[in-house]
């Protein structure tokens, strides 16, 4: 499984920027400077290997050469080659005869002034330095590196001298360490540097995100808002990158707030529409319920004319009904306050479920309560329209014959009250829109006892106005309604007082 890269900050990028190529350069002037440095060493090595081979050779000219190569000097005696020990060669310079290919006589002129003859293995490594070459560089083992150059001797014998490089590799080695040292630092000094100028420069970046943050945190989805956060106007200058972002956020919250206006507008109107039109209704319904009902009273109607009026009464009383349900929800989206209260939930539900009993007892209705009082702030009246709405969907959308249960208890200082039943269900594609206004489920639950599609809505209405929350979760067979309302307390039960009895 491919694991993403966690995602850098702007502030990490721009430091990357700065110091990755910063360490490159100084990376390519310490080579550099290293490489310098080391020709110079090597080329004032050469120099003075020149002027050792130059008086080696003189020494070998004026000298009795041993001709047959086993006088002193050879390799493993203790003596050295009559040229090396001459005056004016210094301690470690390297002397040695190479005579048809192999070497006769080696040493090194050691600390004391006298040689010290190499070894087979060190002589056998000088065996390949041809005259005219130019000076090299072999590897002698435990003495270390050294910088050797021939001359001709003449007779097919050659003269190796040199020198060695261990005070070259010494310089070379403090000063890669000085260049290391010194490129460390300077990076750290100069990521301490860019943080902090990278920090000052991305200060209005942060105002700005601060800004949208502030907005963002604002319940921009319904009621009247205003947008007061702006980007400070000394970070919305029109010269720099990030003064053109904060000038183009504050464009588009002027745009915003300009909209949000606009809609709070329009739903104030529409709010005050149906509050005025459901008020206005509520008289002329009434009278047609009231003269209605007095003409059937007074009798001799014809069956015809009878069954009409019975059918217009029911329609008014329908109608009232949605009337009250529409005036309710205005009241209810203009922020009207609740009447705040302690509420008995045990003694709600014991009494709503005994109405609902009684108007509906083609169901069975059960109860399940703790042994204590649940009580809760709120208004007591709209609690119970809360828990009757509940119960008058179940009757509604339900056919005779199902178990409908409604449980309360606290939950953490949480009232959480549930009304269950065993019906037909909510299909899966209506319950995200249950709680709205006018919704229905027609395909999936009777209508015979009718229904405005307005209960839910004020039961949401109602427990949002409490802080609560409400929700449903449904199955075929299984359906539950869950109501949970905060502040809840736990009273202790009357030892006196006998609960009431619900008709099961």
């Amino acid at each position: 499984m491919s694991t993403r890269a966690r995602p850098r900050s702007l502030r990490a990028r721009l430091l990357c920027a700065f110091l990755v190529p910063l360490a490159v350069v100084l990376a390519v002037v310490g080579v550099a400077a290293t490489a310098a440095v080391r020709g110079e060493l090597l080329g004032q090595v050469d120099d003075r290997l020149a002027a050792a081979g130059a008086r080696s050779a003189h020494a070998d000219g004026d000298a009795d050469g041993d001709a047959d190569g086993d006088g002193p000097g050879s390799p493993g005696d203790g003596a050295g080659p009559d040229f090396l020990l001459v005056p004016g060669q210094g301690d470690g310079t390297l002397g040695a005869r190479v005579q048809d290919g192999t070497v006769t006589e080696a040493a090194v002129i050691g600390a004391e002034g006298d040689g010290e003859a190499l070894t087979a293995a060190q002589a056998a490594a000088l065996a390949g330095v041809a005259p005219g070459e130019g000076p090299r560089t072999v590897d002698l083992g435990g003495l270390g590196a050294y910088r050797v150059v021939a001359t001709d001797a003449g007779g097919g014998g050659v003269l190796v001298t040199g020198l060695p490089l261990a005070s070259v590799h010494a310089a070379l080695l403090r000063l890669v360490a000085v260049e290391v040292a010194a490129g460390l630092l300077g990076l750290l000094a100069a990521g301490v540097v860019g943080s902090a100028v990278v920090g000052r420069t991305l200060r209005p970046l942060h105002r700005v995100a601060a800004t949208a943050g502030r907005v963002a945190a604002l319940p921009l989805s319904s009621g009247e808002v205003r947008l007061a956060d702006r980007v400070p106007a000394a970070d919305t200058d029109a010269r720099t990158e990030v003064g053109r972002v904060g000038a183009a956020l504050n464009r588009l919250l002027d745009s915003v707030e300009s909209g949000i206006a606009a809609r709070q507008a329009s739903e104030t109107r529409l709010r005050r529409f149906v509050a005025d039109a459901s008020h206005e209704l509520r008289t002329p319904v009434t009278s047609i319920r009231g003269y209605t009902e007095l003409v059937r009273r007074r009798g001799g109607l014809p069956a015809e004319a009878d069954s009409s009026l019975r059918r217009v009464e029911a329609e008014a009383v329908r109608m009232s009904g949605l009337v009250d349900d529409l005036l309710l929800l205005a009241r209810l989206d203009a922020g009207r306050e609740l009447v705040r209260a302690d509420v008995d939930l045990t003694g709600l539900v014991l009494d709503v479920v005994s109405d609902a009993h009684a108007a509906g007892p083609a169901h069975r209705w059960r109860v399940d309560l703790p042994p204590a009082a649940v009580l809760v702030p709120g208004d007591a009246a709209r609690l119970h329209q809360v828990l009757a709405n509940l119960l008058a969907n179940v009757r509604t959308h339900t056919p005779p014959g199902t178990t409908a249960t409604t449980s309360l208890r606290a939950d953490g200082g949480t009232a959480v009250l549930e009304v269950a039943d065993d019906g037909p269900g909510v299909p899966a594609g209506l319950q995200a829109g249950v709680f709205e206004r006018f919704a229905r489920g027609d395909s999936a639950r009777s209508r015979a006892g009718g229904s405005t599609g307005l209960g839910l809505a004020i039961v949401a209405a109602v427990v949002e106005g409490h802080g609560g929350t409400v929700a449903v979760d449904s199955l075929p067979g299984r359906t539950v309604f869950t109501v949970r309302l905060p502040g809840a307390t736990v009273a202790e039960p009357d030892p006196e007082e006998e609960p009431a009895a619900v008709p099961g």
